[in-house]
């Protein structure tokens, strides 16, 4: 796996502040964060259902393969330096329950928390 592309909710202070974390790794597999169901997405991956993408967390590889939910949050990490080996524990049995409970307490805190952004969902602005 050469890159992946990882579709997030611009509108969710959660998922954008999960996009500048991810940005902040050291990756060793690129990582391009797109925001879900937008032009660039649509255009990207016309056969996806972009509706589903604002509602999970979905990654796609370079190949088209397609991760949602708790796969997608452990190819991100698979991703990433640091976090490697972590990812590979989360997708064995013996850590698969603790990446679905883990995911789902970030579902419920998003749910709870869904507050219009006002101004703090915005993408920074890049320079040039």
């Amino acid at each position: 796996m050469q890159r992946l592309t990882v579709l997030y909710d611009a509108q969710c202070s959660l998922c954008v502040h999960l996009r500048h974390w991810l940005l902040r790794q050291r990756q060793l597999v690129p990582l391009e964060l797109v925001p879900a169901a937008s032009d660039e997405a649509r255009r990207r991956f016309p056969a996806l259902d972009h509706e589903s993408t604002l509602r999970e967390i979905t990654v796609i590889g370079d190949r088209g393969q397609v991760y949602r939910s708790t796969a997608a949050w452990i190819v991100c990490l698979w991703a990433l330096a640091e976090y490697r080996p972590r990812a590979h524990w989360l997708s064995t049995p013996a850590g698969q329950p603790f990446a679905k409970v883990t995911v789902l307490a970030a579902a419920k805190y998003r749910e709870i928390t869904a507050a219009p952004c006002e101004g703090r969902c915005e993408l920074p602005v890049a320079p040039g």
